[in-house]
């Protein structure tokens, strides 16, 4: 099959299509070919040699994937083949064929193409992972999303709104500022500015409720500023730096929590348990329009290097997906 490989860490020139083993399906897999790629900053950290794959995992780029499914396994119930499905992956997604564990493959809205469904799996499980099940966030509070105009970001907000709450993100440019206010954010602010003192005046002084966090250590003390008493902030992302300095007697005296998280690391009953909160919570509402990918530009396969530029420096608002 066709795969994206490299054979050294570096920049985007060390990227070439080549062809590599089919996956071999186990008795509980589907296999599937892939028509479509969502691209991450993982696959970029992954390149560069900063972010290997998980311990028997292929070392092929690609955390999610949209295709059909060829054959699935005696113990891989409800699928046939020709079903339209998409999911999560430790790896693998950028080849022509992956093989996913059944419970991990979710159905393709009807109206969704294979490349607007490759790009919601990283994106909104992080976003709804993060929101709703390990910060807890209610409505009538406030949230601030970082990098609101990133994947992530961009499903973050949607469903910050949809849970009730008021939206407030950052971003680097205008036209991303304007994109996260159409998408329901209530303020986008600059985010190489001071952020925190502007959100400590638009709540009135309380600060955000909840923070998700997809940078790290560059912002870390003005996301401590304007954190609320009780607040909770998700660290999902390390792109600003991973190393902070760290006064615990703020964090006691205002009784705040810091919680981190990722995907990719996961055990696969992790995952599963994950896979079917996203069905039940987010899904539906995706299939109703509720809800929807951003698509900041599709690459044809053979352009990956291209793609990966793009991502690198920053200019995408929304995702960047590969196409077979």
């Amino acid at each position: 099959m066709r795969a994206v490989l490299f054979d050294q860490p570096g920049g985007p020139e060390v990227l070439r299509i080549g062809e590599a083993p089919d996956p071999v399906p186990g008795p509980e897999d589907l296999l599937v070919r892939n028509f479509a790629a969502g691209l991450n900053r993982a696959d970029i950290l992954q390149r560069r040699g900063l972010y290997p794959p998980p311990p028997g995992e292929t070392d092929i780029l690609g955390l999610e994937f949209a295709g059909e499914v060829l054959s699935a396994g005696p113990g891989a119930p409800g699928f046939e083949r020709g079903d339209r499905v998409f999911g999560l992956l430790s790896g693998g997604g950028c080849a022509d064929l992956v093989k996913v564990h059944h419970r991990m493959a979710v159905p393709i809205p009807e109206n969704f193409s294979f490349e607007r469904a490759a790009a919601v799996p990283e994106a909104f499980y992080t976003a709804a992972e993060n929101l709703l099940e390990l910060g807890g966030l209610r409505s009538g509070e406030t949230a601030l999303v970082h990098a609101g105009a990133s994947g992530v970001g961009m499903a973050a907000v949607q469903i910050a709104r949809q849970a009730g709450a008021r939206v407030i993100a950052t971003a680097g440019t205008e036209p991303k500022r304007q994109r996260c206010i159409g998408l329901g954010a209530e303020h986008a602010l600059d985010s190489r500015g001071d952020f925190d003192a502007e959100v400590v005046r638009l709540t009135g002084g309380a600060g955000a409720d909840l923070i998700l966090d997809l940078v790290g250590a560059a912002i870390w003390e003005r996301n401590l500023r304007c954190l609320a008493s009780c607040g909770r902030l998700l660290v999902v992302g390390l792109v600003g730096g991973s190393k902070v300095s760290l006064d615990l007697s703020g964090l006691l005296r205002r009784r705040q929590r810091i919680i981190a998280s990722n995907l990719r690391s996961r055990s696969l009953a992790e995952k599963i348990a994950l896979t079917d909160r996203f069905r039940a919570r987010v899904l539906p509402l995706l299939e109703s329009g509720a809800l929807g990918p951003v698509l900041d530009k599709v690459f044809l396969l053979e352009d990956v290097r291209q793609a990966h530029e793009r991502l690198e420096a920053n200019l995408n608002i929304g995702k960047v997906v590969l196409r077979f």
